[in-house]
């Protein structure tokens, strides 16, 4: 009587999890980019490689909080080569019907996308995840594998970065 060797526990932990999972990760990039297209080819490829990493010898724990660590990886990945910036949410409502009233919150959205733009890429991502993703300084922390604390002082640099960076109203006050 030959036993059917049993199938990878990682491989189909991460199946179990895809349908809960898949709009966690999706949302993260649809957030950050913008463009469903591009979404959709960065969740593809997070799913790929979390799979990958399920198929070997010590496969991590498969969990939502790690695949989101494998997308922020991913998005990292897509800017470094050069793809995308950061855009207009797909998930925003339409312009309200008198759009000069928002014009500024408006500019003031776009200069805040290109200066998070120039920032580092942790900077970047603490901001995006405590600001964007809502998430707490804990959360920040495990996502990113840092200590709270150095978490903080990590948020304390990016805000700071972030204010330098940030072009000054004409009359001294941002």
């Amino acid at each position: 009587m030959s036993a059917e060797p049993e199938a990878d526990p990682a491989p189909r932990a991460l199946l179990a999890l895809y349908d809960e999972a898949l709009p966690a990760v999706y949302g993260y990039f649809v957030r950050r980019c913008g463009d469903r297209g591009t979404a959709e080819d960065l969740t593809s490829e997070t799913f790929l490689a979390a799979m990958d990493a399920a198929r070997k010898s010590t496969p991590p724990p498969v969990t939502v909080r790690w695949l989101i660590g494998v997308a922020r990886h991913k998005l990292a990945d897509h800017y470094r080569r050069g793809h995308g910036r950061f855009t207009v949410s797909v998930a925003e409502a339409p312009e309200p019907a008198d759009p000069p009233d928002e014009w500024d919150a408006e500019l003031d959205r776009i200069v805040a996308e290109q200066v998070l733009a120039r920032l580092n890429e942790q900077h970047r991502t603490v901001l995006a995840l405590r600001y964007m993703d809502d998430c707490s300084v804990g959360e920040c922390a495990e996502l990113m594998g840092r200590t709270v604390h150095a978490t903080e002082a990590l948020l304390v640099r990016a805000r700071r970065a972030f204010r330098e960076n940030y072009p000054h109203r004409e009359g001294g006050t941002p």
